[in-house]
């Protein structure tokens, strides 16, 4: 009896050992993953999803493994482009930034842009939905930029506030925020739109803390390899409508904001964050991208890093750039 005893107490130390040791080192996923959205099945497992529909799947959101395309590129927005000689050209509009929430136990809803580069008018947003994580069904269009009054309407952030949903919105011609419908694909009100931020940003996510709704986004250049200058940057309010402010009071709709992560020499223009994810020790985590200086023809990389909280409720990650050591993993 004592025996078994023993073992069972040197099993249960060596597996805490084993679980106080594991370590990884950025980035998570070394293939092209942009614009990373996150979100946790019932089992418990994670799956993240990238510019173009892709997913990677993961239960310690360290080591990933692909699963291939969970949405396959939409073409309601497929149009045809006359130049001034009269010659046509085919405009395939691309599957960009996606948010994917698990609405229920059993239901995903999914956002995506439809956008073409350089294009800022006919590009909008659809949705999609599904009862597994790999696998989405599109419903089309919601709006584009010119139905809805907002150039450039890409990167979509799902958010629920008690009973209503709402979908915040934009790309460096001002984050916006509409409520939903009941069932979430359309806007309730398009009419009546609230501007959450001015015109230095993109990618948004909010997430509440402490009393606090924090309006996480990206400023600067997203897609130039290792010229790129794209962090992370955030604001913070009481209300969910906003005014998002940094730590002096300066507004976001002022382009006021207070950054987070910024490039370092091994990883430049990191940004577009997922949702945050809450480890069983409380500590919170961040999936973005980054262009890797050693090797940029990769594409924008999947990194993971621990978000601090200082003692006025301020988020940043550690030396404010991404991690280049091996890290303590997340609990979980």
């Amino acid at each position: 009896m004592c025996k078994r005893l023993l073992a069972a107490l040197l099993g249960t130390l060596s597996l805490a050992s084993l679980q106080a040791q594991q370590k990884y080192t950025n980035p998570v996923f070394d293939q092209d993953t942009p614009d990373p959205t996150v979100v946790q099945a019932p089992d418990g497992t994670f799956y993240a999803y990238g510019t173009g529909g892709t997913c990677r799947k993961s239960t310690d959101l360290v080591h990933w493994t692909d699963e291939g395309v969970a949405l396959e590129r939409p073409t309601w927005n497929d149009s045809v482009r006359t130049d001034k000689n009269g010659k046509q050209h085919p405009m395939r509009f691309s599957l960009w930034a996606l948010d994917v929430s698990r609405v229920k136990k059993d239901r995903y809803l999914v956002y995506y842009a439809s956008a073409f580069w350089g294009n800022e008018t006919r590009t909008g947003l659809g949705v999609a939905e599904g009862t597994s994580p790999t696998h989405f069904t599109d419903r089309g269009r919601m709006f584009r930029s010119t139905e809805i009054g907002v150039q450039n309407s890409i990167d979509p952030c799902y958010v629920e506030e008690g009973r209503r949903k709402y979908l915040v919105w934009g790309s460096f011609s001002g984050l916006y925020m509409g409520q939903l419908s009941k069932d979430g694909k359309q806007l309730k009100r398009p009419n009546e739109l609230t501007q959450l931020a001015g015109k230095a940003f993109e990618g948004a996510m909010i997430f509440k803390r402490n009393g606090y709704y924090y309006l996480f986004a990206s400023v600067g250049t997203c897609c130039e390899g290792e010229r790129s200058t794209y962090r992370t940057v955030v604001g913070r309010s009481r209300r969910l409508a906003g005014p998002y402010v940094d730590r002096q009071g300066g507004r976001m709709l002022d382009n006021h904001y207070e950054t987070v992560i910024k490039g370092n020499d091994r990883w430049r223009g990191p940004g577009h964050n997922s949702e945050i994810i809450t480890d069983k020790k409380g500590q919170t985590w961040l999936l973005y991208h980054a262009f890797d200086a050693q090797d940029p023809s990769k594409g924008r990389v999947l990194l993971l890093d621990r978000l601090l909280w200082d003692q006025d409720g301020w988020p940043s990650v550690a030396g404010g750039t991404p991690s280049t050591t091996p890290q303590d993993a997340p609990a979980l």
